[in-house]
């Protein structure tokens, strides 16, 4: 006999699978599908870009996936919003052209690092919209990456190194990586990696020796964002959104005619 806690999952995975075979069925785009279509499709994506990045399941809280659909509600309000280039305002059109041009560089690094391409193609679309920025923010950090010079320095490049997309792209890879060989006993350990882009390796680490025990720790990032309140004041405004929303652009950037694009994913570039 199946345990409680695995039948439930294998319920609502069930139902999210039927929903969103339905709703493709009737051939909606995801800004027409009913908010229960939304939940089941952005839940199987969810499942399908862990997967893809891990090789494994992973176990995502009905919270930590409602924190991913509503970072995938805010980028489907500016598909074809009219809003030009705003930072974080514009267009989300322009920032799939911008993508499209750059995925070559972005996926044959990560890929010369044998890590999953998705991670190179979907960190500069949170972090830039994938513009070379230029002009240093209040941090200091700059370029596609937006790497402060000091990280960039512990990789080998100059702040001119920054602005090459191609170097930048190395260098996040190997942070990557290092994040992975660091949190390489947990399962979500590419979440993790990710916030820790954001974040820290060293602060993540103590977050996670702070909040995650034996009965959450299937789900170490969800765990880290429901306990948000317990955290720094960074965390709770800034490095909590971090990892929805790189799961938020994956699902629309590998699934752009869900959404009313007619382009191809951002991988089969």
């Amino acid at each position: 006999m199946l345990p409680l806690w695995l039948a439930l999952i294998i319920v609502l995975v069930t139902n999210a699978l039927q929903i969103h075979a339905q709703s493709m069925a009737s051939g909606k785009v995801y800004q027409q599908m009913t908010p229960a279509e939304r939940s089941g499709f952005v839940a199987e994506q969810a499942r399908r870009i862990g997967r893809e990045l891990s090789g494994s399941d992973y176990e995502f809280t009905s919270d930590f996936v409602a924190d991913i659909q509503q970072a995938v509600n805010q980028y489907a309000r500016r598909i074809g919003n009219n809003a030009g280039e705003s930072p974080g305002k514009g267009d989300a059109r322009l920032i799939f052209e911008r993508a499209q041009a750059q995925a070559p560089t972005l996926i044959a690094a990560f890929k010369a690092r044998n890590l999953s391409p998705l991670i190179g193609l979907y960190i500069p679309w949170i972090e830039s919209e994938y513009v070379n920025i230029q002009t240093p923010n209040s941090m200091g950090a700059i370029g596609m990456f937006q790497f402060l010079p000091q990280t960039g320095e512990r990789f080998g490049l100059s702040p001119q190194d920054l602005l090459d997309v191609g170097k930048s792209a190395d260098a996040a890879a190997r942070y990557i990586s290092d994040s992975l060989e660091q949190f390489k006993d947990d399962p979500m350990k590419e979440a993790l990696a990710l916030l820790a882009y954001n974040r820290g390796g060293q602060k993540t680490a103590r977050d996670l020796k702070f909040l995650v025990n034996d009965q959450n720790k299937q789900c170490s990032i969800c765990a880290l964002t429901a306990d948000r309140s317990k955290l720094d004041e960074t965390f709770r405004y800034e490095n909590v959104f971090y990892v929805p929303r790189f799961f938020a652009a994956a699902i629309i950037g590998e699934n752009p005619q869900a959404f009313g694009l007619q382009t191809p994913p951002l991988s089969s570039h």
